[in-house]
Parts: structure tokens; C-alpha cells; sequence
């Protein structure tokens, strides 16, 4: 059984106030997993070529004002 298929079958057993509680951690661990991972992507340059593509197709016309 792999680690992932244990974990499965934890979560399947909790109870309701028990899977409320995993289901809030587990929001803010994944947020902050995220929010870690857009920050290195930033620092290490992965995103510069996406922000100057928007830059060029919204100096070209190609984009819209919200």
C-alpha cells in the first residue's frame, strides 16, 4: 500500500468534525504550498516571460480593462 493509499483511508475513517478540521489544515497547507512555489517562480526568473508576453499583448491592444 502506498503512503498516498494509507492517507486515503485515514481521511475516509475521521469523522465530520474531524474532516472539517483536516479539510481547513489542508486548505491553508496547500495555499501556503502554492504561495511558496509563485514566490520561487518569481525569484528564479520562471515568470518574467510570462509578464513581458501580457506586457507586449497589452501595449499591442490585445487585452481588455476589467
Amino acid at each position: 500500500m502506498s503512503r498516498v493509499e494509507h492517507i486515503e483511508g485515514e481521511v475516509k475513517s475521521l469523522g465530520l468534525d474531524e474532516l472539517k478540521d483536516f479539510r481547513d489544515w489542508f486548505a491553508r497547507f496547500d495555499a501556503e504550498a502554492w504561495d511558496d512555489q509563485i514566490e520561487a517562480d518569481a525569484k528564479n526568473g520562471k515568470l518574467r516571460s510570462l509578464a513581458e508576453r501580457a506586457l507586449r499583448d497589452h501595449e499591442s491592444g490585445r487585452s481588455t480593462v476589467l
